[in-house]
């Protein structure tokens, strides 16, 4: 279903083996926190997906982790920024913007950390819309 419907808004979308679902499980342990479901089911499909530029608009599993633990973790972030643990990053624009799942409170919406200002700002309804507009706009379309 999400490889079609990529590649269906963007055919020149990059496309990945599968990830396994015991990634998965091990991921969600490392990160003790559940994966929306849906992106679960994107990264069963295929284990991210790069768009116009190559971007990773959806990051292989093993980055979504390392990229988490780090944003909860790093004690210089914490000074910088606002806390990120409402977040499950997922994604970025190759230029230093993250986008995220809000998980406190548990929602399906996409939000965009824009790194340069620390705001963080709704961009599109779900997993679905936010690969509709990132895949047919290009890797500036959330910017206002």
């Amino acid at each position: 279903m999400w490889r079609e419907a990529a590649t269906t808004v963007f055919p020149g979308v990059g496309l990945r083996e599968p990830a396994q679902a015991s990634d998965l499980i091990a991921a969600q342990t490392r990160l003790s926190r559940s994966l929306p479901s849906e992106l679960r089911q994107l990264l069963l499909e295929s284990n991210g997906l790069t768009g116009h530029t190559h971007v990773d608009i959806v990051w292989p599993i093993d980055q979504i982790v390392e990229t988490n633990l780090s944003f909860w973790s790093d004690t210089t972030f914490a000074q910088l920024y606002m806390p990120f643990d409402p977040f499950l990053f997922f994604g970025d624009n190759g230029g230093g913007d993250q986008f995220a799942f809000v998980q406190t409170p548990e929602r399906p919406d996409i939000f965009v950390w824009e790194h340069e200002s620390d705001s963080r700002r709704w961009v599109a309804n779900d997993l679905q819309d936010y690969l509709d507009r990132a895949l047919r706009d290009g890797d500036d379309w959330y910017q206002l």
